[in-house]
């Protein structure tokens, strides 16, 4: 007599082993003992052969993941540094542009003349009598402007008349690829127009 008990039996799973009970028959005279026998699923089966996954990378995955990160390291001082540079060029050409606005306001309002200065040497700008404002670097900086408002220390200006005009000029701010903008005061009316310049 057998008696079989199967551990596990959810579906999908693997068979377990089965731990079979067997008593010898029952014979006058003699003993009798129940052994316990551990009887192993069927080799056949296809479900008792699962194979072991192991986790891990292969060198080739190794040396892409280096490689991709080793070109976003060179890469990110470039676009840092263009970022840099871009956010310095968009600053000074509104520095530039609320200067020449503040200084025709100024003449107008207070029924003097007040002047834009521009130094090249020194990379500076601003209204005359006021905090000057220098431009970083790599930007550069060309001023056109009257001759007569011309200084000995090297200072360059245009004019803002109380009666609404001006003297006249330009100032241009380039970046380093050679394009940027031109800002000109209209002799006639003191106005501050924008345009870009190419490279």
């Amino acid at each position: 007599m057998q008696r079989s008990w199967r551990a596990g039996g959810a579906e999908g799973k693997a068979p377990e082993s089965r731990l079979v009970l067997s008593s010898c028959p029952v014979r006058q005279g003699e003993p009798c003992a129940k052994r316990f026998a551990l009887i192993p699923p069927p080799l056949g089966d296809a479900r008792a052969r699962r194979s072991i996954k192991t986790s891990g990378f292969t060198l080739i995955e190794i040396m892409v993941v280096m490689a991709l990160m080793a070109l976003l390291v060179g890469l990110v001082p470039i676009a840092f540094g263009r970022l840099s540079e871009s956010a310095q060029y968009r600053e000074t050409v509104r520095a530039i542009l609320t200067d020449m606005r503040t200084a025709r306001y100024l003449a107008q309002s207070g029924g003097s003349d007040v002047r834009f200065a521009v130094n090249l040497n020194q990379r500076s700008f601003g209204v005359e009598g006021r905090k000057r404002h220098t431009v970083p670097e790599p930007l550069q900086i060309r001023a056109v402007m009257a001759q007569q408002e011309s200084g000995a220390d090297g200072d360059m200006a245009i004019r803002f008349l109380s009666t609404g005009g001006a003297s006249g000029g330009s100032v241009d701010l380039l970046r380093p690829s050679g394009g940027g903008v031109r800002l000109r005061v209209d002799w006639f009316s003191g106005r501050v127009e924008q345009e870009p310049v190419g490279p």
